[in-house]
């Protein structure tokens, strides 16, 4: 496991121990990057860096370029094509297992060696035109396989290849500028001032703890900016530790990236690929939970149907972000789950355990936002904040935001705004009563003007009686 960049530059000889040491020591001084301290040393180009955090998976020509062992792989291949009526192709053999076509002909070769599989049918000398089944011997395989686990699917990446990749992809390398973080907020209203504190907190690429008053806009702040990356990380569909399959990729949260079409051929072994298909190019994940979320799942989810694991929520968000909405208000005690995040906040590394009692470790490289509109006080301690470099509030709207709020949703929504019916809201339900101007309540006002209409069958508008029919279905007497 390589819990800092450095420990990876020194064991793929880019940089030695001493230079590391050197860059270390000019990092502390002078703050920054540990790579920006390593260019302004000297002792690596900023082209190398450029390319070391945007390394391709290599594509594996062999069995033993997989990292995984050939009965694993051969159970992989019987398994699929048991689920597959028992019997097999090369091309469709290799897109089921995501493997190149070589890999899975050299599988197969070994497994007929092993009387495990026969050719059914061949129209010609091209071997990715032959028809493979399986014997009896290899359904019984097949059969011992299943028993064990029946996941038959993309071939896994080890851990220690996933380790290592998700280290050159880390997120603490993202760059962004002033003119980045307004284009990203622009749909938003947000002063100055907050983007000022937003932007060093987003582009340090460690954990956040926003809060502030319900409704002034946190989940949606730190949703629009981590959507608004469009950088690209390499996901692998699954992992395999001591044997045990863990399926990572999850089509909620991994968003595939457009990747140009690789030139290959059902017909041609030695088909081309731009990269080891066992990964899948997406966007930088996001994954946001919020008072559903429990201790159990930042654990690995064993099904004892199938045998094989689910990745941990968490896990799924590496190299991307991990957004914690309404917390405070999940069915764990704050503390409990705080401490759950101490060791991985501070070390960059989490550890889960197999059914079996392995322990493992994984990285844990990912911005986790915490968002709670509670006292910070009732959720954490001191010793948790220290854990977390960047702390925003986020405040009430101001009156000239709320005013700005309300004509962006009324444009939205193709209703006229007036200065007059503005005012007469403001005045009437905020200002005489003293109520916050919250960043949420016109767009829920206007909702609500817009049902009403849709039920009296009228065009919606902004008028002092629609925004009072509108006020008396939303406000609550807290005191009623």
């Amino acid at each position: 496991m390589f819990s800092t960049i450095g420990e990876l530059l020194v064991r793929e000889s880019v940089i030695s121990m001493a230079q590391l040491n050197e860059a270390l020591s000019h990092q502390k001084q002078h703050g920054g990057r540990l790579g920006d301290s390593l260019v302004a040393l000297g002792y690596i180009s900023p082209v190398e860096l450029k390319q070391f955090f945007n390394t391709v998976p290599p594509v594996p020509l062999k069995i033993n370029q997989t990292g995984l062992s050939t009965t694993l792989l051969t159970d992989l291949l019987l398994k699929t094509a048991y689920f597959d009526g028992g019997t097999f192709s090369l091309g469709p053999m290799s897109k089921n297992m995501c493997l190149p076509m070589g890999v899975v002909d050299e599988l197969t070769e070994l497994a007929r060696n092993d009387s495990l599989v026969a050719i059914k049918s061949a129209a010609g000398y091209n071997r990715a035109t032959h028809v493979f089944e399986l014997t009896s011997q290899g359904r019984k395989r097949a059969n011992e396989a299943l028993e064990q686990s029946q996941y038959a699917g993309a071939a896994p990446v080890p851990i220690k290849f996933y380790s290592i990749m998700t280290a050159h992809q880390t997120v603490r390398q993202i760059e962004i500028d002033e003119a980045w973080i307004r284009q990203a907020l622009s749909h938003l209203v947000v002063d100055d001032d907050l983007l000022h504190r937003l932007g060093p907190a987003f582009n340090s690429g460690r954990s956040i703890f926003m809060y502030g008053p319900p409704g002034t806009g946190k989940s949606s702040i730190s949703e629009s900016l981590a959507r608004a990356l469009t950088s690209t990380v390499y996901i692998p569909y699954a992992v395999e530790v001591g044997g045990q399959v863990i399926r990572l990729f999850d089509p909620a949260i991994h968003i595939p990236a457009d990747e140009p079409a690789e030139e290959s051929s059902l017909l041609d072994l030695e088909a081309g690929h731009k990269h080891d298909p066992r990964w899948r190019l997406c966007r930088r994940p996001v994954a946001m939970v919020g008072g559903e979320l429990t201790l159990e799942s930042l654990d690995l989810d064993f099904d004892p149907v199938n045998k094989f694991y689910e990745a941990p929520i968490h896990m799924k968000a590496a190299n991307g972000f991990f957004i914690l909405d309404d917390f405070g208000r999940q069915q764990v005690p704050p503390r409990q789950l705080l401490n759950r995040w101490i060791v991985p906040l501070e070390r960059g590394t989490d550890f889960l355990s197999l059914h079996t009692g392995k322990k493992f470790e994984i990285p844990f490289d990912q911005v986790t936002v915490f968002c709670t509109n509670l006292k910070p006080s009732e959720l954490v301690d001191e010793a948790f904040l220290r854990r977390i470099r960047h702390k925003v509030r986020i405040n009430y709207q101001t009156e000239e935001q709320f005013y700005e709020i309300l004509k962006r949703v009324c444009n939205q929504q193709g209703i006229t705004y007036t200065d007059a019916a503005a005012r007469y809201l403001v005045d009437t339900y905020y200002r005489k009563v003293k109520r916050a101007m919250v960043g949420s309540h016109p767009r829920d006002l206007v909702e609500q003007i817009i049902d009403r209409a849709r039920f009296m069958k009228v065009h919606p508008e902004l008028t002092p009686e629609t925004i009072d029919a509108a006020s008396a279905n939303y406000f609550v007497d807290m005191d009623a």
